[in-house]
């Protein structure tokens, strides 16, 4: 059974040493963000300010949120196109439930639960009827997309309830967005690594056949992890949701390819059964970082329209790598 991006490793060592150890891709992303920052904040000190550094991380753990089910379902040997149109569905029913009357919790928990259901429904037309992910999701993308026009006639939800704006709150003296994506990210990682279901998506991803000869059920599978990539949606949705006073009518544009590129990046192989959420957090992180430090440099209202290169860059070369590497293991 793959055991992803975690290299085999002594008995003798404790959980997050193994863990950390097994960590490669992650910890060259990991180095290029910490570099951004030196290099820049020594250019511009105003980029370590802490307005800024809330703008980047508080203001896109949304996408960060989204990402660790968006690796789920790649190292499940499967894609999905349609999260950045889920968000803005999402995002609006929440905004909707809020501005209602309904009560705040109620507006929290049904997107997440609608966001379940409609990523169920999709896993099960992957798994059971045997349609490609990319397939059905690039349908449910138009589905969704068309959706949200029809729902709010591109106008944005404002006036909404104080209790509601979560992202806007303060844990242990954070942002809220920042705590919950750091304990997501630690907490699905370990779940991944040590947890048999967890394990048994890496072996889906990695060779559906032999996961079948062992004993692992690879449609059910495939429906679980469409369905938990559904709940990290529509918490991903509450935080953008709740980031502004407002609510717009569309999400940023692209969300869905930032999502996909965060968690390839980070490490999980396009091919599926390999990577980890911690990358896929540290990648979605990386990129906004990108797209902050372009505005502190000279010529910043040029250097803005090259972040989608350096983007593009960074995914063949990430998929070039991931081949090279598959390549010498056969």
């Amino acid at each position: 059974m793959s055991d992803g991006a975690f290299l085999p490793v002594g008995a003798s060592r404790g959980p997050m040493s193994r863990l950390v150890g097994g960590l490669g891709q992650e910890l060259v992303v990991l180095g290029a963000l910490i570099l951004l920052f030196v290099v820049v904040g020594l250019y511009n000190p105003r980029f370590l300010g802490v307005s800024n550094l809330n703008a980047i991380f508080s203001g896109n753990a949304y996408i960060a949120v989204a990402a660790i089910g968006m690796a789920m379902v790649i190292i499940s040997g499967h894609i999905d196109v349609s999260i950045g149109s889920l968000i803005g569905v999402l995002a609006t029913i929440a905004g909707t439930l809020a501005t209602s009357g309904y009560p705040v919790w109620m507006a929290w928990l049904v997107p997440v639960l609608v966001g379940i259901a409609i990523n169920s429904f999709v896993g099960m037309l992957v798994a059971y009827v045997n349609i490609p992910s990319i397939v059905v999701t690039l349908g449910m993308l138009s589905i969704l997309k068309g959706a949200l026009i029809l729902a709010t006639n591109g106008n944005w939800i404002s006036n909404l309830p104080p209790d509601f704006l979560i992202a806007q709150h303060y844990w242990f003296g954070v942002r809220s967005p920042i705590v919950i994506m750091v304990v997501l990210t630690i907490v699905v990682a370990f779940w991944m690594r040590y947890s048999a279901f967890g394990r048994s998506i890496y072996a889906v991803g990695g060779n559906p056949e032999a996961a079948r000869a062992a004993g692992i059920p690879a449609k059910p599978v495939t429906v679980i992890v469409f369905a938990i990539h559904g709940f990290f949606a529509g918490l991903a949705a509450l935080l953008f949701a709740t980031q502004l006073q407002v609510i717009q009518s569309t999400v940023p544009p692209n969300l869905e390819l930032t999502v996909i590129t965060a968690a390839v990046i980070g490490g999980v192989s396009i091919l599926g059964g390999t990577g980890t959420v911690i990358g896929s957090t540290i990648a979605a992180m990386l990129f906004a970082t990108i797209t902050s430090a372009l505005t502190f440099m000279p010529y910043s209202n040029v250097l803005v329209f090259w972040k989608q290169a350096i983007v593009g860059v960074l995914i063949l070369i990430t998929v070039l790598a991931d081949m090279i590497r598959r390549h010498r293991m056969v």
